[in-house]
């Protein structure tokens, strides 16, 4: 927590437990009108949760920028693995070993077999990985809600958050 907020925030606590001492009988919604006009911690809050929106529509909209890219960057992909197979291909026709130019080097090569699987179900299970098991926490959501006890298991303390709506 800031200084400034944190000063504010004690002041708030301070005249709060000050007020219900020497107005014992004042209603909630008096002694919060009473307190926000005594300090500015609403203020500071309102400011902070301006700032806070602001970073959430920044967040939105770089993320959105960043998916514009991702796509921009698997077109330029493309292009590099089309360009390069149409490369090889022509080369291999024409009988071109090697280009050599000021700036690069190209040169054919052969590459290693690749693994061709023609039916999974054939190939024998010392092959086959078993992924480890996984919790399926949903599940445990679900039955820890309906008041089941699970070893090694139990929900938490809820928090508390605060809901913004902009109008």
């Amino acid at each position: 927590m800031t200084d400034p907020l944190l000063l504010e925030l004690q002041l708030h606590e301070y005249l709060r437990e000050r007020l219900l001492v020497d107005f014992p009988e004042e209603d909630e919604e008096t002694l919060a009108d009473t307190l926000e006009g005594m300090t500015d911690l609403h203020d500071k809050l309102a400011v902070i949760i301006r700032s806070q929106q602001e970073d959430r529509v920044i967040s939105v909209a770089l993320k959105e920028r960043i998916q514009e890219m991702q796509g921009r960057l698997s077109r330029i992909q493309g292009r590099v693995e089309k360009k390069r197979d149409l490369v090889v291909s022509v080369m291999d026709r024409a009988g071109i070993r090697k280009i050599s130019e000021a700036d690069f080097t190209a040169s054919l090569r052969a590459t290693p077999r690749p693994l061709v699987i023609s039916d999974e179900e054939a190939v024998p299970e010392n092959y086959w990985k078993t992924p480890p098991p996984k919790l399926d926490k949903k599940l445990l959501m679900e039955s820890l809600a309906g008041d089941r006890e699970i070893p090694g298991a139990c929900l938490g303390n809820g928090g508390v958050t605060v809901s913004v709506r902009v109008r």
